[in-house]
């Protein structure tokens, strides 16, 4: 059976899997028969690389550095297609993961870190949907700016539709300008190559301690309840807890932001700007908080960056 070449077609019905256990590379020694589980061997000018069981590997003694997970693409790609492995390391490489491809005849293999395992499969079912997230760069900034106003046009308060331009998009630009703006927190979603998602967090502080806080987030309105806003906000988090971040706050629903960790702030601590707020204004609690999640031992308000202080 002929091999899949549209790529289109190959991203939709990749069906990444995970292989049971861990594996290495490992410096076959020079002039040894082979022997052993050896999965894959590749021979260079400097001697022959062989991948195989962690365990297997120590058994034979073989030394290594790299311990990787082994996720196969289902999928039966033909070996003359094109934009497959380009499509999965660019979507690994956008989120953090490095990646290792062995193309066999049926399939395509990828090693990835072991500690990013999770990580690396949610990131290929995105794609496998045709979504992938990225960091924001400025040339992405009329996108975002155009796909905030369509987000916020019905308003999330009222749910009627706003007269002229949405506040959120006055507020984006002065957050995409403000000395508290965090390059590495303003992340999109890209569907087909088409933003359709956008998230930002800024630096924000409770009473002295470093804090992030989240908005606005925008989803294309035909695209809301797939899944795109759930995946920004795990991204969100992926990102803030790698940083070491103490906690992320926000004003949101109280229905759909404790699906994702997300607590009162007073319950950890964390008071609201704004009393009025309630329970609205909700904290997601990170590694980085001391204290068993209250700031300082005590209680502190949370201060969102200047440009909301404006609003």
């Amino acid at each position: 059976m002929a091999g899949e070449t549209d790529l289109t077609a190959l991203l939709a019905s990749m069906n990444p899997v995970l292989r049971e256990g861990d594996y290495v590379y490992a410096l076959w020694p020079h002039g040894k028969p082979l022997e052993g589980g050896i999965e894959a061997a590749v021979r260079e000018a400097e001697g022959l690389n062989v991948v195989l069981h962690r365990d297997e590997a120590e058994r034979l003694g073989l030394s290594y550095d790299f311990v990787a997970a082994w996720i196969t693409l289902q999928v039966h790609s033909a070996l003359e297609a094109v934009g497959l492995t380009a499509a999965v390391s660019s979507a690994l490489g956008a989120a953090g993961i490095s990646c290792n491809v062995l193309a066999g005849f049926h399939h395509d293999h990828l090693l990835v870190p072991t500690g990013q395992t999770a990580h690396a499969l949610e990131v290929l079912s995105r794609l496998q949907q045709g979504l992938v997230l990225r960091g924001e760069v400025p040339a992405d900034r009329d996108a975002i700016l155009s796909l905030t106003a369509s987000a916020f046009s019905i308003s999330p308060v009222t749910g009627l539709p706003v007269d002229g331009i949405p506040a959120e998009v006055g507020l984006l630009e002065e957050l995409f300008d403000c000395d508290e703006y965090l390059p590495e927190f303003s992340i999109v979603a890209e569907l087909g190559g088409e933003i359709v998602g956008h998230v930002i967090s800024t630096r924000g502080a409770v009473d002295g301690l470093a804090f992030l806080g989240l908005g606005p987030i925008s989803v294309e309105p035909h695209l809301q309840r797939r899944g795109i806003g759930s995946a920004l906000l795990r991204e969100t988090a992926r990102r803030a807890e790698a940083a070491g971040e103490a906690g992320i706050a926000l004003l949101g629903s109280t229905v759909f932001y404790p699906r994702f960790g997300y607590v009162p702030g007073d319950s950890v601590g964390v008071q609201s700007p704004d009393p009025a707020w309630g329970d609205h204004f909700q904290v997601l609690p990170l590694s980085g908080m001391p204290d068993g999640g209250r700031p300082d031992g005590g209680r502190g308000t949370f201060r969102y960056a200047a440009p909301f202080e404006r609003l």
